[in-house]
C-alpha cells in the first residue's frame, strides 16, 4: 500500500470513528437545549418567538393552526347535513338556478330522494353552460361530477393532503351508519390554518354598519344591532323590555340558537339567518314587506 493511501485509509477509518462520537454529542446537546419534543412544546416555543418580536401575531396563529390540523377531525369542521345547501336531481333548471345564485356557493351536493342518496357535485359553471347551451342536457345529472365520500373520523392534515393531490374541493361526509352527516370543503380546512375567509358573496364585515342596504332591495343587519335602532331605522315597534339586540329577539321568537338559512316572519319582517355559529347568532338578511 502507497503512503497515500495508508494517509487515506488512517483518515478514513478516523472519520468514521468520529460519527458516533458526534451523533452521541448531537443527542446530548439536543437533551440539553430545550427542543421541543411535542405538539404542546412546539406551540409553546413558538409563542415565545413572538414575545421576542421574530414573528409576528398572524403568522403565529397561521403556524398554531397549520400544528394543530393534526389533532383534528372531520366531524368538528364540516358543514352539518341540517344546513348543506344540497340539490334535488330532478329539480327544474331555473329553480335550481335561483337555488344556486340565492346560496352564492359555487359547487352543490345533488341527491336523489333524499340526502342521504348522492349522486354527485355539481358545479355553479357546469350548470351555467347547461342552461345557456343550445342542446343542453335534459337533467342535471349529466352534469355530476363523481363525489368524494370521506368518515367523520379522518384527519384534516389528511384530508387537506388528499384534497391537494385530488384537485377535489369538497367530500361529502359520512357517519358510522353510512348516512350523510355533512359536508366540508377545501376552504373550511383552511380557515382553521389562516382564519375565516370571505369572498364577494360573503356579507361585509364593516364593524362600523350594522344595517347595509342590499342591491335585491333587503338588508343585512347585524345580530347585535340594538332593538331600538332597528326600529328607528325601518319605523317599527318591537319591544326591547326583555332583549336589547335584533338578534336576541330572532332568537328568542325561534326558540334555539339558529342555523343559517332558517327564516322567520315577525310582521312586516322576513328574518333570514345569513350566518350564526355554534355560539350565536351573527347576521341576519332582512326583507321589508307593506303594510298590509
Amino acid at each position: 500500500m502507497s503512503e497515500d493511501d495508508s494517509r487515506h485509509s488512517t483518515d478514513t477509518d478516523d472519520k468514521s470513528a468520529e460519527k458516533p462520537h458526534r451523533s452521541w454529542l448531537d443527542r446530548i446537546s439536543a437533551a440539553l437545549s430545550g427542543e421541543p419534543t411535542s405538539r404542546e412544546d412546539l406551540i409553546e416555543l413558538l409563542r415565545d418567538v413572538q414575545a421576542d418580536g421574530l414573528i409576528g401575531p398572524d403568522t403565529l396563529r397561521m403556524m398554531e393552526g397549520a400544528v394543530n390540523i393534526a389533532d383534528m377531525t372531520v366531524g368538528e369542521v364540516m358543514v352539518s347535513r341540517a344546513q348543506m345547501v344540497a340539490l334535488p336531481a330532478d329539480g327544474k333548471f331555473l329553480d335550481l338556478m335561483k337555488q344556486v345564485v340565492e346560496s352564492g356557493h359555487s359547487r352543490f351536493p345533488v341527491h336523489g330522494e333524499d340526502k342521504d342518496e348522492i349522486l354527485g357535485i355539481l358545479l355553479a359553471k357546469d350548470l351555467l353552460r347547461g342552461v345557456v347551451a343550445d342542446n343542453g342536457p335534459a337533467s342535471i345529472r349529466e352534469l355530476l361530477r363523481p363525489a368524494v365520500l370521506i368518515p367523520e373520523s379522518k384527519n384534516l392534515n389528511v384530508l387537506l393532503r388528499e384534497f391537494r393531490q385530488s384537485r377535489n374541493h369538497m367530500a361529502i361526509v359520512i357517519d358510522e351508519y353510512g348516512g350523510v352527516a355533512g359536508l366540508i370543503t377545501i376552504e373550511d380546512v383552511l380557515e382553521q390554518i389562516v382564519g375565516e375567509i370571505d369572498d364577494e358573496h360573503d356579507d361585509a364585515a364593516d364593524e362600523g354598519v350594522l344595517i347595509a342596504a342590499q342591491a335585491d332591495g333587503q338588508f343585512v343587519v347585524d345580530a347585535l344591532t340594538p332593538i331600538a335602532d332597528f326600529n328607528e331605522r325601518f319605523g317599527a315597534d318591537f319591544d326591547d323590555d326583555e332583549y336589547d339586540t335584533i338578534g336576541g329577539l330572532v332568537t328568542a321568537a325561534i326558540g334555539h340558537l339558529p342555523e343559517a338559512g332558517e327564516e322567520l316572519t315577525l310582521g312586516r319582517f322576513t328574518f333570514r339567518v345569513a350566518r350564526a355559529d355554534a355560539r350565536r347568532l351573527h347576521a341576519l338578511h332582512v326583507g321589508v314587506h307593506g303594510e298590509d
